[in-house]
């Protein structure tokens, strides 16, 4: 079964970081291009990075480019964001998505999460004082 599992939330003070993991199991990441989301409560869910299968291709919202960092480790099975300079509206659930890329090809990537097929369950970050 083809489950995404994040984990590395949890509370930090502002400026502090945090690295989230998101780590697949029954299929192989490197065949999909995986997405960074969040969702705030009353706000729609953002997309915030995203990284394609081949090529190094990624793609960064602006309100977290300079900030946030993906990265994928496909012998561990694992895409992760590395959180640097948190802020107080960065509080939200943060989730994982992948999507197959058979057709879309190698290079594709989005951050528009309409784009995705398979999501995690999310973790919890809050960035307070």
């Amino acid at each position: 079964q083809l489950q995404l599992v994040e984990s590395g939330g949890g509370l930090v003070q502002p400026g502090g970081s945090l690295r989230l993991s998101c780590a697949a199991s029954g299929f192989l990441l490197d065949t999909y291009a995986i997405g960074w989301f969040r969702q705030a409560p009353g706000k729609e869910r953002e997309g915030l990075s995203c990284i394609a299968r081949s090529y190094g291709f990624s793609r960064y919202a602006d309100s977290v480019k300079g900030r946030f960092t993906i990265s994928r480790n496909n012998v561990k099975n694992t895409v992760y964001l590395q959180k640097n300079s948190l802020k107080p509206e960065d509080t939200a659930i943060y989730y994982c998505a992948a999507e197959p890329v058979d057709r879309r090809g190698a290079g594709w990537v989005s951050l528009n999460p309409a784009s995705y097929t398979y999501w995690g369950q999310g973790t919890q970050v809050t960035v307070s004082s």
